[in-house]
């Protein structure tokens, strides 16, 4: 696919800056405008960045770890990259939408490619209160928080949670606990990726909650509401044999 045109990007870390000389020197710099592939340099979380502030643009993402974990990334390599681009499988994911309400009235949106978190903010236990469609599901959750994930984002935070990894091709959201005190054993559930998570904090002057999708953060929400947006949609690229589907079904087992 000789003259693709490729925006690269990368973050602030020495190894992705040092990269992105070398390749734009290689393979030219398109304009963002003009690009038919964006290629992130770095690590997940730079391509979390990268998709939340392209995404409008509708231009795939193809990412080169110059990070750590790299699990939304392809390995790096500088040989034959138009190539790699041409030949790679495409994966299209949808992220959640957060809706939020601070105690001072004020309401904020965002978007979450991987999960929307509800954190305690203070030294005392969060109680939450739990709906699914409009049905209350749990009357009072004591934890350090609870979060909705996406498949794509199962292997993140939601992981380290002890919450289940989703196949990427599941219509299902996880729904996870976090540090669960009551009830103790609950370790969460598997939700269709139509439903609607409502979480109301009981009592949220003595304990404040701090709603968060991927790295927005809303302070001393009164409730948050997550659901799954189709309207919107990433475009990933990933090496023949190494997609996403792969890797998390590769994630299970090691």
């Amino acid at each position: 696919m000789s003259g693709t045109r490729i925006h690269f990007t990368a973050s602030g870390a020495p190894e992705a800056q040092e990269a992105i000389a070398r390749l734009t020197a290689r393979y030219g710099q398109a304009g963002l405008q003009q690009a038919q592939v964006i290629v992130a340099l770095g690590g997940d979380g730079f391509m979390l960045a990268t998709l939340h502030a392209t995404g409008a643009l509708g231009v795939p993402v193809y990412g080169m770890n110059r990070g750590t974990v790299g699990f939304l990334m392809n390995a790096y390599d500088e040989e034959g990259l138009e190539a790699r681009v041409a030949e790679a499988d495409p994966t299209q994911i949808n992220p959640l939408r957060m809706r939020a309400e601070g105690s001072d009235g004020t309401r904020a949106e965002a978007l979450a490619i991987n999960e929307v978190s509800l954190l305690r903010a203070g030294p005392q236990a969060a109680h939450l209160r739990i709906h699914v469609d409009g049905r209350e599901r749990m009357d009072e959750l004591i934890c350090d928080g609870a979060m909705v994930c996406t498949p794509a984002g199962s292997t993140a935070y939601n992981y380290s949670a002890h919450g289940p990894i989703i196949p990427v091709g599941a219509a299902i959201l996880a729904l996870t606990p976090i540090s669960a005190f009551r009830p103790r054993r609950w370790r969460g559930a598997l939700l269709p990726i139509t439903a609607t998570v409502r979480f109301e904090v009981i009592d949220p002057h003595k304990r404040p909650v701090a709603a968060v999708a991927d790295n927005v953060e809303v302070r001393d929400v009164i409730w948050a509401e997550v659901s799954s947006d189709e309207t919107v949609s990433h475009t990933l690229l990933f090496d023949p044999g190494h997609g996403l589907e792969e890797r998390l079904i590769r994630e299970q087992f090691s």
